[in-house]
């Protein structure tokens, strides 16, 4: 039987701010198995909360759908492990109300829904 892949999250969140943050960044390469592609970070402004992401390429191969994914204004961002199955369907509505994607992955149209 074959090994699922799947890409993979992980977080660390504390009251104060996290000043070592390689614990948080060998967590997520130590899930590099589960994730081959491409991998990456994102911090909170205030440094107390920290997502890492390990990323499997299966939809938007280009790295336009690299995670953490920020919106157009860089006020949101989002790290996602799943599939929206209802991604045709949104971004049909996301361009006729005038959004223009930068990639083709189904997490952009989460950041703008």
């Amino acid at each position: 039987m074959d090994e699922a892949v799947v890409c993979s999250i992980v977080g660390i969140t504390f009251r104060t701010l996290v000043s070592d943050r390689g614990l948080r960044a060998a967590s997520r390469d130590a899930l590099r198995h589960r994730g081959p592609d491409d991998a990456d970070e994102w911090w909170s402004a205030d440094g107390c909360v920290g997502f890492g992401h390990r990323r499997l390429a299966i939809i938007d191969l280009f790295p336009s759908a690299h995670q953490p994914m920020q919106d157009a204004s860089g006020e949101l961002s989002i790290v996602f492990n799943g599939e929206t199955y209802n991604c045709a369907d949104l971004r049909r509505e996301l361009t006729a109300k005038g959004y223009a994607f930068r990639s083709h992955s189904d997490k952009e149209m989460i950041l703008n829904v």
